[in-house]
């Protein structure tokens, strides 16, 4: 089974989380795993902003093992028509659009998909424990 994995998820990994270790298996399966553009742009640039560039690029490289999604024009009409669906904001509706394209489980714990089908939704309150 295919997997995306939100930004949020992505970091929650990154920070050693409690989160993070219930995704880790899924971001470690590179060969299962699909990265829309909008994801690997959303952690570069925490990444960017809140260490260096050199770990944000060492992410990246790991994010681009997976199956990186483009944003092209048929993805961003499939979007626009689920985001208007399921009332999602720009990026998660690119982002659930890309998952439903590649037939995949979405990973978040953004509450704007709680609720929707092929999604796994882990709460924010099972991120506050750290490795």
């Amino acid at each position: 089974m295919m997997n995306t994995v939100d930004s949020s998820c992505w970091l929650e990994y990154l920070a050693g989380t409690a989160t993070g270790e219930l995704v880790a298996e899924v971001i470690e399966d590179t060969k299962n795993l699909v990265v829309p553009t909008i994801t690997l742009y959303e952690v570069f640039n925490k990444l960017l902003v809140e260490r260096d560039e050199d770990s944000a690029l060492l992410v990246a490289a790991h994010m681009k093992q997976g199956k990186v999604v483009v944003l092209d024009a048929d993805l961003s009409i499939l979007a626009a028509r689920i985001g208007k669906d399921c009332k999602l904001p720009l990026a998660d509706s690119i982002i659930y659009a890309c998952s439903r394209q590649m037939n995949s489980t979405l990973w978040t714990q953004d509450s704007h998909f709680e609720g929707l089908e092929f999604v796994r939704y882990l709460p924010k309150h099972c991120s506050h424990s750290q490795k």
